[in-house]
This record gives structure tokens, sequence and C-alpha cells, in this order.
């Protein structure tokens, strides 16, 4: 099964995408051969996140809420029952280690909720700083890409719950490198699309050089578990 952590549902703001809606978007998921997607809605990521977008109808979509700490943000509940959040510190105008989002990934870390967060969304310091005030929180940074490898490998040396998406991880044998040092555990395909391209990530699922076993838990396995899914019977 393949399980595409991060993808955006919904209009971009200056381009015209086949994923403006949920029939595009699974018509999308068709010709790539992705089984299921963990989407975030794009009005909740480029406006406001406090507004609950369309619910998901597709059983083939899995909804991730977009959080914003503090009492102008979404409020700690608004992740209801969710597996999977993303946090938005840059786009939203948040601190990731201020006092209220320290007490939200307290919450989530409580909870057993992953969130991802964009490589670009926060710094170096300010991951390695919640990482380290919640130790079982589980990240999955996405966007981070060749040239960020040295940087990832200090905070994934570091901090054990740490993982990372594929989307942009296309620098020649990154990912390979990744699994082979900290374990396919850790390693999640995702794209990004529409924002980034998800051809390249797909033909490069299907051509690495890693065991099966491994290439199966980075394509949906990492996924099901978090998500639950093999409890629900898919």
């Amino acid at each position: 099964m393949i399980i595409d952590i991060d993808r955006v549902l919904g209009p971009i703001p200056g381009d015209d995408v086949a994923s403006a809606d949920e029939k595009g978007l699974v018509a999308e998921l068709d010709r790539h051969r992705i089984d299921l997607a963990c989407v975030v809605h794009s009005h909740a990521l480029f406006y406001d996140p406090a507004v609950r977008p369309p619910r998901v109808a597709s059983d083939r979509l899995v909804r991730v809420p977009v959080l914003v700490p503090g009492p102008l943000g979404t409020g700690g509940t608004s992740a209801g029952q969710a597996r999977l959040v993303r946090l938005c510190p840059s786009e939203h105008r948040f601190a990731l280690t201020g006092p209220h989002c320290l007490a939200l990934a307290g919450d989530l870390a409580d909870q057993g909720t992953a969130v991802l967060l964009g490589w670009e969304s926060a710094t170096f310091d300010e991951i390695h700083r919640l990482a380290t005030r919640h130790p079982r929180l589980r990240l999955i940074l996405i966007g981070t890409g060749y040239r960020s490898l040295r940087e990832l490998a200090d905070l994934m040396d570091a901090h054990p719950r740490i993982g990372v998406d594929t989307a942009t991880l296309n620098g020649h044998q990154s990912v390979e490198w990744l699994v082979r040092r900290y374990g396919a555990r850790r390693v999640w395909f995702g794209t990004g699309a529409p924002i980034s391209d998800d051809a390249g990530p797909r033909f490069q699922l299907d051509h690495l050089d890693l065991p099966d076993a491994d290439v199966a838990l980075i394509a949906g396995g990492n996924a099901r578990a978090l998500l639950k899914l093999d409890h629900e019977g898919r």
C-alpha cells in the first residue's frame, strides 16, 4: 500500500491544479498509483486554519488539521482524534518554541499524535529545542531537500523521534543513506503535491536501492501504523 503523507487538497494561489477538489485529487492518486493521501486543505494552509474546511468524503483521503496554538489560534481540541497534524509557525506567525506551542506539543505527544513540520517553516534551533523539550513527540520534517542533509543528520542523531518525508530528497542515494543510517521506520513517502512535484518522488519510490521490506515501510507501512489503518481493516 502506498500512502502519501504530505499532500494539499484545494485550490492553490496563482495556479490551476487538478487537486482543487476531491474528484481531481483522487484522479491524480490513481494516475500515480497511490492508494491513500494525508491531506491538508489549502484554505487552512494559506488562509485561516481556525475555519473548519469542508469535510473530506473520500475514504482515500485522510484529513490533516493545521493547528495554531494560543488564544488566537485553533485550540488544541481542534485536532480531535487526528493521528497526524501540521504546524506552520512561519506561515501563521507563531513561535514554535513559545509557551503556547510548547504546551500544545506536550498535549500532542501525550496523545500520540504526530506532527508534520515544514523545513522552511522553522529554524534548526527551534526544531532542536522543541524536540529536546518533548522527546516523545513524533516530528516528520517535510520539504528538507539534499542541501539540508547535514543539518538533518544533526537533528536525527540527537532525536530518535524525528523522521523525514521523501518529497524533496532527490539527491543521489539521499533516501538510501538516511535509511541505512537511521532505519526505514524514520522515512516516509510524501510528495508535497501540488506545491511540489509528485511524479518524481513516486518514480523514486519504485527505484530505491533498498531491501523490499524497507521500501514497504517507506511506501506505506509507517503511515499505516501511525494512522492505525490495520486496526480498521484497511
